[in-house]
Parts: structure tokens; C-alpha cells; sequence
């Protein structure tokens, strides 16, 4: 923050897109009503990110599997947990993706309006990682219910409601593991959490309260930020049916994700990261305390017209290098592969399956506020 911007900012209610968009002109950092510094422009973001030494991840009183770690012990679980997530790991679950995508996309009605959030997105992501997870099918409906609370009690700013909803996820975890413990696989099953349940750090079995952890770091924090994604992918392609006939063209795969990264940049859903200082730390020309709670604005990072010019001229060969949408540095979100995997398997299905993606003209598409991003609601007619 300059020393003439005020420190009582509020997102309350807005778009954080263009708020941040109006902001980041005059500022690099600002700070808002709860205390926090919120890094703006591209350079503070990655400084901060780089610099794991005065930057600590470790910002929760609570337990948080490997992204609340730092130095030598958040590399050590990363170790074993990025395993799970290299692209050999993920080459089986290529087909089963690709068959919950055609069968959630041939489910979907044609010349009436969709929600690409909460119809295809929400369930895409919960059908997806259940796949990947081995987690039985009958938890739909309760995963898709905690996603709505989940979106509702963050929204609302009520820490009491927020932790309770983080609770009850914890239990619907654990109902998981329980039947799991002590079980032979004598069934020629043995998926990913069974794996996970059976994985070792430092030579020890990984704890109950760790084995939580990463799985709702694996699923409580991507359901909905996945279900987002594809409401801004599918907005952009609403919007642009050039776009959609190139993608439908049979562009490569890794084309395809090239365009879906981009996207992803122009409107980046996964808004921000935390972190605390260790230490007195200036930055952007601002004095930060030791502790000072500081926030990474990835969104607003990837709009840096510094860097990007025009944030929202599509240029994936110019901009990939500098895309932030899965942050950067050691705590680089470790599930891009996956994510990435999923979002592109979808809108290829979708593309092969319609031959027009098209906004309603009656239903306006909703953007979703703080702290959200992306759109709340975008209604779209497939034909």
C-alpha cells in the first residue's frame, strides 16, 4: 500500500477481477479490512512466491498436508504425494475420465439452458475425482451438497459456519477410510486413497489427521474452484465460436491445454494463496512487520498489464511462461497435471458432442464475488 491509499479496502460483494483490475494501476499492494496485504502486480506475487525463507505457507492453526509446510518437511511430503500425480500415475484414469465426461455431457439437455457451474462443472469434478479416488459413487449428492454449503459459508464471512462445514467434510473422510482400515484387498482393487492410507514419510506411516489432510486438500479445496474453471472455459467459448471450431478441429492435446491455461490466465478462478512473514520484509515499496498476513493474488497477477499488455488478448505461445495460475516456485500447485487432465477431457467431450455452445439470451451469466472468482452462473444452450 502507498502511503496515501487507505487500509480499509473491501471485495465484500465484488467481482475481484475487475476490482483488482481497477487497483493494480496504482498499486502493487493494498491492504483490506481484515488486515491482510494482498500483493497485486506480477512481480510481487512471484517475488513472494520465490521467496520461501521470509514467506511462510505455514498460515493455519490447523493440520494442512503438504501446502501449510515449508522448507525441508513440505518437501519431504511432496515428495511421496506427487506420486499420485505425475502424468505416468495419471495415464490410467485417462479412459475413465473421458467416459464420465461423454456420459455427464450426453446427460445434458440440448436447446434448453445449462448451467455450466453447478450442472456440468460441479458434478464433473466430483464424478472425476471420485474416479481417481476410488470413492463409490453414491457420495454424489453429499459431495455436490458440501460444495454448495462450502461456497455459502465462505461467502458469508462466518468463520463459526466455515468451520463447521470443514468439520463435517473431515467426517465424510473419515466414513470413507473406516470401512478401508484393516480390510484385505482381495478383490483386485487397490486405488489411489488405499494407496495413500498405505503410504510412508520419513520411514512412518502417514497419520489419520495427515491422511485427512491431503484428501481434503485433494478434493474439499478443488471441487469447487474445478466447478469454476469450467464455468470460464465454457463462458470463453460461449463467447468466441471461432474458438470453438478451432478446438473442435482436432487440435492436440497439448494444444488444447495451451488454450485451456490461457484461459484459465485471462480469468483465473483460483484467486489467491496465503502466506505470513518471518521476518520485517519490504516489498513493492512497503514495509511488512514480521507475522504481517499477506495474501498472493493470482488472479490479479495474471491480468498485470506490465506483463501481459492487453490481459485479455489470447496469446498462449507469448504468455505461458509467465501464467500463474498454479502459482509458481516450491508450492507450485501440485495438481495442475490433474486438473489440467480433467478440464481439457471435458470441453473436448463437450466440443465432439455439440456442434454450438451458445450463451442464453434470457439468463444473463452471474459472476461470482469475493472471495470467490469466476462465474456464479453461466447459462448456456448446446446443439
Amino acid at each position: 500500500m502507498t502511503d496515501h491509499m487507505p487500509d480499509d479496502l473491501s471485495a465484500t460483494g465484488r467481482d475481484l477481477r475487475a476490482y483488482t483490475d481497477e487497483l493494480r494501476p496504482r498499486h502493487g499492494v493494498a491492504r483490506n479490512v481484515q488486515g491482510e496485504w494482498v500483493l497485486l502486480r506480477h512481480e510481487l506475487v512471484v517475488q513472494a512466491a520465490m521467496d520461501h525463507e521470509r514467506f511462510s505457507s505455514a498460515v493455519s492453526r490447523y493440520i494442512q498436508i503438504p501446502n501449510g509446510l515449508d522448507a525441508a518437511e513440505h518437501a519431504q511430503y511432496r515428495a511421496v504425494l506427487d506420486r499420485f500425480l505425475a502424468a505416468e500415475a495419471l495415464a490410467p484414469f485417462h479412459g475413465r475420465f473421458r467416459r464420465v465426461a461423454a456420459d455427464l455431457v450426453a446427460s445434458l439437455p440440448r436447446g434448453a439452458p445449462v448451467d455450466a457451474v453447478s450442472q456440468l462443472g460441479a458434478r464433473l469434478a466430483v464424478r472425476a475425482q471420485s474416479a481417481w479416488l476410488g470413492w463409490p459413487a453414491n457420495l454424489e449428492e453429499r459431495l455436490l451438497a458440501w460444495v454448495a454449503e462450502n461456497h455459502a459459508a465462505t461467502s458469508s464471512g462466518d468463520r463459526s459456519w466455515t468451520q463447521q462445514v470443514a468439520e463435517s467434510f473431515d467426517d465424510l473422510i473419515r466414513s470413507i477410510l473406516a470401512p478401508r482400515r484393516g480390510a484385505p484387498c482381495n478383490d483386485g482393487t487397490d486405488d489411489v486413497t488405499d494407496q495413500l492410507m498405505r503410504s510412508q514419510v520419513n520411514g512412518r506411516p502417514l497419520t489419520d489427521a495427515e491422511i485427512v489432510s491431503v484428501l481434503r486438500n485433494w478434493t474439499g479445496g478443488d471441487l469447487g474452484s474445478m466447478a469454476l474453471c469450467v464455468g470460464v472455459l465454457v463462458h470463453c467459448l460461449a463467447m468466441d465460436p471461432a474458438l470453438q471450431d478451432r478446438l473442435r478441429s482436432g487440435l492436440p492435446d497439448a494444444d488444447f491445454d495451451a488454450v485451456v491455461d490461457e484461459i484459465l490466465r485471462m480469468d483465473d478462478p483460483f484467486v489467491s494463496n496465503r502466506r505470513v512473514t518471518t521476518c520485517p520484509v519490504k516489498i513493492g515499496g512497503v514495509d511488512l512487520p514480521k507475522g504481517a498476513r499477506v495474501k498472493l493474488n493470482w488472479t490479479s497477477a495474471n491480468r498485470d498489464e506490465r506483463v501481459f499488455g492487453d490481459p485479455d488478448a489470447m496469446d498462449p505461445p507469448s504468455n505461458a511462461d509467465r501464467n500463474l495460475v498454479y502459482g509458481i516456485g516450491k508450492h507450485a500447485c501440485p495438481g495442475r497435471w490433474l486438473a489440467t487432465l480433467q478440464m481439457r477431457i471435458a470441453m473436448q467431450e463437450l466440443l465432439a458432442a455439440t456442434t454450438s455452445i451458445a450463451l442464453d439470451p434470457q439468463q444473463p451469466s452471474e459472476r461470482a464475488v469475493a472471495p470467490a472468482g469466476g462465474w456464479a452462473r453461466v447459462a448456456v444452450v448446446l446443439t
